[in-house]
């Protein structure tokens, strides 16, 4: 245990708590920004079993917030070059690559290997899939979203508001909308950071993690703002 030592010295972790940070099972929906600050958060304190979802490869745009991928890794699978590189930091960490689409039909097959859920996509179509499944299977799904200066994080479980709670206007919007907006590595390394508190708080189980509520974060500010959210009753996802 001496490589989590610091961690130990924590009260509200202590030896128990890293056991189960090693055991648990958490799946990363997403290699790009989000998903490089959480993998290299998890792999730090140490949780053991770690599920990586993207298609898409290493591209030179990505280098600007997706640490995780390096200048040797441009044009392979994203899945690939982040397991490569858990590998070197951390060999204890056992890593299953997905390379491929989640969608309606496989998310809920991937889902029950894993304990815990975090969104790191980039699109609200995925985002959605996430947050339904994660209602019908009740497993914990911890949601993340970046633009520009800003970003936003709350926690759904079955029992609390989904994501087609707080923004049921976007819920049936088509996979085909790509949007592309500006990213930059602060904003992106301070969501990552706090959905993976989210996660330390709910394996460990110590602190209030942000279920029915959305965090907000305004960069340019420096402000973060609270917003307490219920279950819809005419929610499109979690009503039927």
């Amino acid at each position: 245990m001496g490589r989590y030592e610091r961690n130990i010295l924590i009260k509200e972790i202590g030896e128990i708590g890293q056991r189960r940070l090693r055991n648990s099972r958490v799946l990363v929906c997403g290699a790009g920004g989000l998903g490089s600050g959480v993998i290299v958060n998890l792999i730090c304190l140490g949780v053991g079993h770690i599920g990586i979802v993207d298609d898409d490869k290493v591209e030179l745009s990505n280098l600007n917030r997706q640490y995780i991928h390096k200048m040797t890794t441009l044009g392979q699978d994203k899945v690939l070059s982040a397991k490569s590189r858990i590998n070197e930091f951390n060999p204890e960490v056992d890593v299953m690559p997905y390379k491929l689409r989640l969608d309606k039909d496989n998310a809920r097959d991937i889902f029950v290997s894993y304990d815990l859920i975090i969104d790191c996509f980039d699109n609200y179509y995925s985002k959605f899939i996430l947050s339904d499944t994660a209602v019908k299977t009740g497993k914990t799904l911890i949601h993340g979203g970046v633009e520009e200066f800003c970003g936003q994080v709350c926690v759904i479980k079955k029992d609390t508001a989904c994501l087609a709670c707080f923004i049921p206007e976007l819920y049936n919007c088509s996979k085909d909308i790509k949007i592309k907006t500006g990213t930059i590595s602060p904003v992106v390394s301070t969501i990552a950071s706090i959905q993976s508190m989210e996660a330390l708080k709910i394996i460990t189980g110590t602190g209030e993690p942000l279920y029915n509520t959305m965090l907000f974060y305004n960069g340019l500010g420096e402000q973060f703002r609270k917003i307490k959210i219920g279950k819809n009753k005419n929610c499109p996802s979690c009503a039927k």
